[in-house]
C-alpha cells in the first residue's frame, strides 16, 4: 500500500514526463518548418516566409514554454500546456497554410492562437508555486 504523498509524487513525474514529450514535439516540429522554411518555403517570396518565419518563431518559443511548465508543474499544467498547444497549433499553423496558399481569410484564425498563448501566459504566473 503505498504511503500518503506517493502517489502525489507519482503522479507529478508522469505529468513532467508527458509534458516533457509534448516540449519534444513541439521543439521538433518547429525546428523541422522552420527548416522547411528555409530551404522551400523561401521560394514562394518574401511575403510567405516572413509568415512562415513568424509562425516558426512562435512554434518554437511555445515548445520552450511547454518545457518551462513541465519542469515548474504550476497549478493546472496540462490547461497551461494545452493552451501553448493549441496556440502552436491556430497562430503558427494559420501562418503556415497562409504563407502556402495566400488565402488570407486564414488571418481570422491567428489571433486566436494569439490569445491561447496570452491565456496559457496568465495561468502559468497565476499557478506558480509558492
Amino acid at each position: 500500500m503505498a504511503q500518503k504523498g506517493e502517489s502525489d509524487t507519482e503522479d507529478q513525474k508522469g505529468s513532467q514526463a508527458g509534458l516533457t514529450r509534448l516540449s519534444a514535439f513541439l521543439g521538433f516540429t518547429g525546428v523541422a518548418c522552420g527548416a522547411l522554411g528555409a530551404h522551400a518555403v523561401k521560394a514562394l517570396g518574401p511575403e510567405s516566409l516572413d509568415w512562415w518565419n513568424t509562425g516558426a518563431k512562435y512554434h518554437l518559443i511555445h515548445a520552450l514554454a511547454v518545457g518551462l511548465v513541465a519542469a515548474l508543474l504550476p497549478r493546472r499544467p496540462w490547461l497551461v500546456a494545452g493552451l501553448f498547444s493549441a496556440g502552436a497549433l491556430l497562430f503558427s499553423g494559420s501562418l503556415y497554410v497562409l504563407a502556402l496558399t495566400h488565402v488570407r481569410a486564414l488571418g481570422m484564425v491567428t489571433p486566436f492562437g494569439g490569445l491561447c498563448f496570452l491565456a496559457g501566459w496568465v495561468l502559468l504566473g497565476l499557478g506558480a508555486k509558492r
